[in-house]
Formats: structure tokens, sequence, C-alpha cells
């Protein structure tokens, strides 16, 4: 079976003018920069465009091409197999020295937590609001959260219509971690980078499922609903496009999309 963790970290090592913890930093705050602007608009996507430029800037034009490379391994990694691959990454990079300890759990671990954990009545709860949220209050690279959708997924509950999530972690390397792998697993979230204690809030970025699937417009139907108050017609989150490509459009017939069909 191809290593993908094995060139990852190879191709991570062939930028040989940078320290590794940074390149991987830096990759991971690009992509997630790239994903987010694939659905903002306006001025949201001139934030994130100035933030890109910023964390590119000090790299060659040859060196910009490899963070391409580092990207199609994880897109390839996830397609062969739904994983916390940027955490494993992580881990053999051994840059938990650097973050002072930082420890991202074996995604094998997540998995048996999520089996044992999950609630059989998930199907009712999904029957009765039409789908159910997920908080992680410290997300990680989103390990938990990716084992509670293919836990769903091996229950036949399609996580992309039924599921959404909201995730938040202090560091900001590790937010966009979770974003990009969410993203690419097609998993409707907002990952917020920030302070669940003190509800600080510093960055927040909503993956193409959320905006693609109108998520602000139901997560506020769904309030209202609970409050018993009557609601104006819902909304898309302002500033961000709203309407799925064609090759999303096998989401509104109940299919569960992979990353490439």
């Amino acid at each position: 079976m191809h290593n993908h963790i094995k060139e990852f970290v190879k191709e991570i090592k062939t930028f040989h003018r940078h320290n590794k913890w940074q390149v991987f930093s830096d990759f991971c705050e690009l992509a997630a920069c790239s994903f987010s602007n694939s659905v903002n608009i306006g001025e949201a996507w001139q934030r994130r465009e100035d933030q890109y430029m910023r964390a590119i800037k000090p790299y060659t034009k040859e060196e910009a091409c490899q963070f391409a490379k580092l990207l199609s391994i994880v897109v390839e990694a996830l397609e062969l197999e739904p994983q916390d691959f940027l955490g494993s990454v992580f881990m053999e990079l051994e840059l938990s020295n650097h973050w002072k300890g930082q420890y991202f759990t074996p995604y094998h671990v997540s998995k048996l937590m999520a089996e044992v954990t999950y609630d059989e009545s998930v199907s009712d709860k999904i029957t009765e609001n039409g789908f159910i949220t997920l908080s992680e209050p410290a997300c990680g690279a989103g390990s938990m959260v990716i084992a509670f959708a293919e836990t769903m997924r091996a229950r036949e509950i399609n996580y992309q219509r039924h599921l959404h999530v909201t995730c938040v972690d202090v560091d900001a390397t590790a937010a966009y971690m979770a974003y990009i792998q969410l993203t690419l697993l097609h998993i409707p979230a907002v990952v917020i980078v920030g302070n669940t204690l003190s509800l600080e809030i510093r960055d927040k970025l909503y993956t193409p499922a959320h905006v693609l699937g109108l998520w602000s417009a139901k997560l506020e139907a769904r309030a209202g609903a609970s409050t018993g108050l009557p609601q104006p017609m819902p909304q898309p989150a302002p500033k961000m496009l709203c309407t799925a490509p064609q090759a999303l459009s096998a989401q509104g017939t109940g299919l569960q999309i992979s990353l490439f069909d």
C-alpha cells in the first residue's frame, strides 16, 4: 500500500532553507486560506487573500509549487481512507517537541472512542430534526470529528447531510489542520481559532460543505423553532457563495460524495 505519510514527510524535508515546523505550519495556513476563499467573496475574500500572501512571501516560486504537491498527497490519502492524516504527519515529523508536548490522539483510538460513545438514538434525533450537531471544544486536527462521521457512515447515515460540527482550538495551526481535513471530507463545519473557556474568537472558517449546504440558515431555523419565537425567512451566511457547483449536485440526491467522483 502506498505510504502517503512517508511521502509527505519526505516532501517537507526538501524545503532545505526553512525549519520543518514552519513549513508544516505555513502549509496548513495556505491550504486553509485557499479552501476558505473557494466560498468567500468581497471583504472576507480579500482578508483571506492577504493572509495567504503574507504566509507565502518567504518562499520561492519553486517552493510554492511544492506546497501544491503536499496538498495533493493529503487529498490522495483522505480519498483512499478517511483518517486524521495531518495529525499522523505531525507526530511523524516529531513536531510535538516544538509545540511543548502537544499530542494528537492516534486515529484508531479516536475510532474506538467514537464507537464506544456513539448514541444509537442518533437516528431518532435525525428523523425528528433532520440533523444533529456536534461540538468539539479542543479539536486538534479533527480526529474525533472524523471518527464520529465515519461511525455514522458505517451505520448508513450520510454525515454530509445530517451532521453539523463546531470545532474550536486555541492553536491556529491545529485549527487549520482540522479545517483542511473536514473540508476534504465534505463535513459541514465551523472551525474557530479561539479559547473555549474564555469564549475568545480570533478567526472563524466555514467549510465549503457548510456554505453549499446553507447550514447557517438551517441552524438559525432550528434555533428559532426551539425558542418558539417567530423567525424571519432564513438567509445564507453573508458574503459567501451559496450555489453548489454541478460537481456537487449528488448532495441533493442523498448520495454521499467523495473527494473526486
